[in-house]
């Protein structure tokens, strides 16, 4: 996709605790009224919706949002006997919002940049060593299994290093404000050191955790 094709008003699903990452695939099932009209628009037009994250402020019914989110198209779309939607969103590009627009949509929509993170729209991937990896995928491991967390690390290690990069940092049971942080690194390697910083925090408690039994 080119930088022209991105849409400068973007409609915006709020989801605490998940973020996407360009060239990453989710699949998601939409329930709420707000988000099915949100589709059915989407769908008519150019498939794109905004993958967002809430902070813990502003009103129930609407939160403030982070000013980070990811643009991801719909890729698949099926339509359950119940009238639930299940569709795959695959990422595109990083945005900032810039304002909020009053709408009369039972969803919500904001005016949207994504200069600072067009290089997401380039094809070529970032250069990571992999021994880089392997200490992360160990302590990742280990937390993973601590938290009860299934992953299926043979499909994982079969990706390129961007793509288990991110789909760790996507998968990972770390809190909000952490994820925001990994989506918010401007590129793969600063992503990688934050992974790792996040990690030690998380092996450090533990570790404090049984002295302290």
């Amino acid at each position: 996709m080119k930088k022209e094709d991105l849409p400068s008003i973007l409609p915006v699903f709020p989801l605490s605790n998940f973020i996407i990452f360009p060239r990453t695939t989710v699949p998601l099932n939409i329930f709420e009224p707000r988000y099915i009209e949100m589709i059915d628009n989407s769908m008519k037009t150019n498939r794109l919706i905004g993958m967002i994250q809430p902070k813990k402020s502003g009103q129930l019914k609407k939160p403030d949002l982070y000013k980070i989110g990811c643009a991801g198209k719909i890729t698949s779309f099926n339509e359950t006997d119940d009238g639930r939607y299940l569709i795959i969103l695959n990422g595109i590009c990083r945005f900032k919002i810039m304002d909020e627009l009053n709408n009369d949509n039972l969803y919500r929509e904001c005016e949207v940049k994504y200069d600072d993170f067009l290089k997401d729209l380039n094809e070529k991937s970032e250069e990571i060593k992999f021994s880089d990896l392997n200490l992360i995928f160990q302590n990742l491991k280990g937390l993973f299994k601590k938290q009860g967390y299934e992953i299926n690390w043979k499909e994982i290690e079969k990706q390129s290093l961007d793509q288990t990069i991110n789909t760790l940092s996507m998968a990972s049971p770390f809190s909000l404000e952490e994820k925001q942080v990994l989506l918010e690194s401007k590129d793969l390697t600063i992503r990688k050191d934050r992974l790792k910083e996040i990690l030690n925090t998380y092996i450090v408690d533990n570790f404090n955790n049984k002295t302290l039994q």
